[in-house]
């Protein structure tokens, strides 16, 4: 896995705006994959504490590339990773907010 030694700042947030979609949709199969997941995001807009649950394990993942490309000697990507993660996490919480 040649490309995860990459020390790219565009990579890096790449990286932490696909992670937490990833999150996103397993978060979504396993609470509600009895549910349809136009429910579920309808669910969401009803429900605002729903969504700090749902922005935490999203989240999480994002600390965790973030540790390990810091511990990697990787910076740039870790930045990159670093401001995806406070883009998510300013946008939930407009979202709870605002919306």
């Amino acid at each position: 896995m040649a490309f995860l030694k990459k020390d790219n700042f565009v990579f890096g947030i790449l990286i932490g705006l696909f992670v937490p979609v990833l999150s996103f949709f397993g978060y979504y199969y396993w609470k509600f994959s009895l549910f349809g997941f136009t429910d579920f995001i309808n669910t969401l807009q009803g429900n605002k504490q729903l969504v700090s649950a749902l922005s935490i394990p999203c989240l999480l993942l994002n600390i965790v590339l973030f540790t390990v490309y810091i511990n990697g000697q990787r910076d740039k990507t870790a930045k990159g990773i670093f401001t995806a993660s406070i883009l998510y996490a300013v946008s939930a919480l407009f979202f709870k907010l605002f919306g």
